[in-house]
């Protein structure tokens, strides 16, 4: 139960649930997005998408607490 960000021609960043484990050199990343679209993400090893940060931590005052700082989640929280 991992979740990332991939981005989103129309919300920028789309959060998506990892469904199959992700093993170094595979093409696709195996995900299923919040309203229950699967989809084979392509990416790039040396790029992976950012990794989305635990629900408790959304709407935190302080962005230094975050887990994962990246833009997606600055603009989620």
């Amino acid at each position: 139960y991992n979740r990332v960000w991939i981005p989103d021609n129309e919300e920028v960043w789309q959060s998506a649930e990892i469904t199959k484990n992700y093993k170094a050199g595979d093409r696709f990343l195996y995900v299923e997005l919040e309203d229950g679209t699967e989809l084979n993400y392509p990416v790039d090893p040396a790029a992976l998408p950012p990794l989305r940060n635990p629900d408790i931590l959304v709407g935190e005052n302080d962005l230094t607490a975050l887990s994962y700082l990246h833009e997606p989640a600055v603009l989620h929280n």
